[in-house]
């Protein structure tokens, strides 16, 4: 059939997760907790470090975009997933969907460049401490943070570009619960290996590109901890990057799943389920891992939460 006489897409439908009306109230529950307990960790971690000047360090601002970009990430997929969840027909529309994928592709890459920015700040940190305050300038920082968004928005325009300049003439059932790349690709009436090759090639690249910031900061870090003689020294030298490296190892792990593997290996039902913790999961896990297992965060928390406790029980006794 000629592309004249085919009818072009105008919204896409979403399988979801399940049919099962059980397992539908529990993945509603748990969903919703999950984005307001998201919402609430990453925004607080936000107000906290803006609202305590002792926060107002590299790291920390770094942490503050890392919380924004978390927020909004899983805000671009949260609210829809809810939304969907009891409705028999996932409709979203054409333009919708493209919205979606490209604000949620923009935000996976900054996060990815994001903690390359965060390991190139723990370097100089550890392995330079005398020249930290003069070589991490605040133009630096603002440079550093730049960086990431500029490269998110230039993967974001390439795929945006090559996806959506392909026909979608039917189906129009997408196999997962958010417009990702791979499931729109799928419903393409045309050739997509041009596609899928661009895809993983610059998230493999993108992928390289920032794991090795992060791996070659590291292995200085730990040489350097190596050398410190104090016990004492090498563990509180370790708990300022234990953090971060948790958060890069399970970001890094499931996005190296999804978009690096073989084509082969490729399964889209397997995919959404990893997809549920890149996209649900680790925005809740990044601001607990980052107050749970820093000082500094938990005692600027409670140094706040004094505050105005003390206030409201002064405003009481007047």
């Amino acid at each position: 059939m000629s592309n004249r006489n085919q009818t072009m897409v105008t919204e896409f439908v979403f399988m979801g997760l399940t049919k099962s009306f059980q397992i539908q109230v529990v993945l509603f529950v748990t969903f919703l907790v999950v984005y307001v307990v998201t919402l609430l960790g990453n925004l607080g971690m936000i107000a906290v470090i803006w609202m305590d000047s002792r926060l107002h360090t590299p790291m920390y601002f770094f942490l503050s975009h890392l919380s924004f970009v978390d927020a909004f990430s899983s805000s671009v997929i949260g609210p829809k997933m809810l939304s969907d969840v009891f409705v028999e027909k996932k409709v979203i529309s054409f333009i919708g969907c493209a919205v979606q994928l490209c604000f949620f592709s923009q935000f996976v890459v900054t996060e990815c460049f994001l903690l390359a920015s965060m390991a190139y700040d723990r370097y100089m940190a550890i392995c330079k401490p005398l020249l930290y305050t003069l070589i991490m300038s605040q133009r630096v920082c603002v440079q550093l943070v730049a960086g990431p968004y500029i490269m998110g928005l230039i993967s974001t325009a390439t795929h945006m570009t090559f996806a959506f300049r392909l026909p979608y003439c039917g189906p129009s059932i997408i196999n997962h619960f958010f417009c990702d790349l791979l499931p729109v690709l799928s419903l393409a009436c045309a050739d997509t290996q041009v596609n899928q090759f661009l895809l993983f090639i610059m998230a493999g690249a993108l992928g390289v590109l920032s794991g090795v910031i992060i791996l070659v900061s590291y292995i200085y870090i730990v040489i350097t901890i190596l050398r410190i003689h104090s016990a004492d020294g090498r563990r509180k030298a370790f708990s300022t990057c234990s953090s971060h490296l948790t958060a890069v190892s399970i970001l890094y792990g499931t996005l190296f799943f999804i978009y690096v593997r073989p084509s082969s290996s490729f399964s889209l039902d397997i995919n959404k389920v990893v997809s549920l913790f890149y996209t649900a999961v680790i925005p809740m896990l990044n601001p607990v891992i980052y107050s749970l297992r820093n000082k500094e965060v938990k005692d600027s928390y409670r140094r706040i939460f004094e505050k105005k406790f003390c206030y409201s029980l002064g405003d009481k006794a007047l």
